[in-house]
């Protein structure tokens, strides 16, 4: 990894990857780098990003498809015994007293 992105400057991901090596280096087990691998692994694949993104467009799915079955309810209780029109026949112009 260069640490450098396409643009020139510092890529998204390269502090992470600077934690990284630097704990890797003075570290005498690998094991002590767990916490600075998973933060660089999630900014370069950002797992947990798009988990949490899939979660929350789920839910605001499932709350639109509830909203639009309520508001589907509270129409047909509204029509049902109701003559409807459906603008075939022109509405007689209103009386005037």
């Amino acid at each position: 990894m260069s640490g450098y992105s396409y643009t020139g400057g510092p890529s998204r991901c390269s502090a992470y990857w600077q934690e990284f090596t630097k704990c890797f280096a003075s570290a005498d087990f690998p094991k002590q780098c767990v916490a600075q691998r998973d933060d660089y692994l999630e900014c370069v694949h950002r797992t947990k990003e798009k988990a949490r993104h899939a979660t929350i467009q789920a839910e605001f799915e499932k709350q639109q498809a509830r909203a639009l079955q309520d508001h589907k309810h509270a129409l047909d209780a509204q029509a049902d015994g109701v003559p409807t029109r459906v603008g075939l026949v022109p509405t007689p112009p209103a009386e005037t007293k």
